[in-house]
């Protein structure tokens, strides 16, 4: 467990920051090439000013990478709280990932008849928020079947993988 938290208190500062720069250079790709104007690039007679955003567009992407392979980890570890949180159990079968499908319908269904309820109650401010709340489940919980499918599917592979590396091994034994 603190090998856990000291990954997170990692992986959220550099998640931060990580998204600065792509903010950084979202806001430079917008503004930076309108200063080249027409400037072309000697040699290869092409805009400088689209060369310019190419390359802020490259770094932008570079460190929007590096953002959401620590916004997985996060997300990871936070399906997993809120799953833990719904009362789920901690396993990792067919049987749960269907679970997390009736939840998601269940869910579905509370949200139709609940957001016209709060709109005519607590205005448009209510129905949005738990529409978005509803969405924010939906999603933790479509996350979490795809991780246990995800799961499942590693596991065959893996066996699949060991009973072909068996029959290989017997089979270059007996051409020797």
């Amino acid at each position: 467990m603190v090998a856990l938290s000291k990954e997170v208190q990692r992986r959220i500062p550099r998640l931060v920051m990580n998204l600065v720069m792509v903010f950084i250079f979202w806001i430079l790709t917008i503004y930076v090439p309108q200063t080249l104007g027409n400037y072309q690039v000697p040699g290869i007679n092409y805009p400088a000013s689209q060369i310019v955003w190419l390359i802020t567009i490259i770094i932008m992407i570079m460190f929007l990478a590096r953002a959401l392979s620590d916004a997985f980890f996060l997300g990871d570890l936070l399906t997993d709280i809120v799953v833990k949180r719904l009362g789920i159990k901690e396993e990792r079968s067919p049987k749960r990932a269907l679970r997390d499908l009736i939840y998601i319908i269940a869910i579905v269904l509370v949200a139709a008849a609940a957001i016209p309820l709060l709109r005519g109650v607590g205005g448009e401010i209510l129905s949005i928020a738990a529409f978005y709340i509803a969405l924010a489940l939906i999603i933790i919980l479509i996350y979490d079947i795809g991780k246990i499918i995800y799961k499942i599917i590693e596991e065959k592979a893996e066996v699949l993988a060991e009973k072909i590396a068996k029959v290989a091994e017997e089979g270059g034994s007996k051409t020797e």
